[in-house]
């Protein structure tokens, strides 16, 4: 009995230890205390590596780049209207419900949600529809319907038709890579692409 007594005090003192371990932040190793990040990264000159998904990051990748460039305008600096564009680009990736047909050439994209999710799409959609209009091997169509968008992408070459249908909705929102250069336009005021 005593032998049990002692095993379970050694238990609760040893989980004890562990959780107070795990939320002192004092302990932290090289590289693990918060104030220094960023600190010993050379500042980036205009040029983004996060395309958005991490809302936060790239809000701090964009403040950097904004911070070291003395150009900087920021009477027309808009981080408000940035993070709206990263709140879209979220909803859209994880709220969006879509029904995807496919087609011999190519691929329609039924996409429809809540009411802040048809909003999203309604302005997501027919905008990067046109970026991705500007690669000329495939036919691109966004079409607003009664709850949502339709999106349809088709080519004439078998090839690409694949590559369409490989892609689906998602991997066509996340195709023709302008996402840094249009959240750094965003970031200084300009209106990148109306959305």
């Amino acid at each position: 009995m005593r032998a049990k007594i002692l095993l379970t005090a050694m238990a609760l003192a040893g989980g004890a230890v562990i959780a107070v371990a795990q939320t002192n932040h004092t302990g932290h190793g090289d590289g693990m205390d918060h104030s220094a990040h960023g600190k010993d990264r050379p500042a980036t000159a205009g040029v983004l590596s996060e395309p958005g998904q991490g809302a936060f990051a790239a809000l701090s990748e964009v403040v950097q780049v904004l911070e070291s460039d003395p150009e900087t305008d920021w009477a027309n600096v808009d981080l408000s209207g940035l993070r709206a564009h990263l709140v879209d680009m979220d909803r859209l990736v994880s709220d969006a419900i879509v029904s995807e047909t496919d087609l011999p050439d190519g691929i329609s994209a039924i996409a429809t949600g809540d009411a802040a999710t048809i909003a999203t799409l309604r302005r997501m959609v027919p905008a990067h529809t046109a970026q991705l209009a500007r690669d000329d091997r495939w036919t691109v169509q966004a079409t607003q319907t009664d709850d949502g968008v339709e999106l349809r992408v088709t080519s004439d070459d078998p090839s690409v038709a694949a590559r369409i249908r490989g892609l689906g909705f998602f991997g066509l929102m996340a195709s023709q890579d302008h996402h840094r250069a249009h959240h750094l336009l965003m970031a200084r005021g300009r209106d990148a692409h109306g959305h």
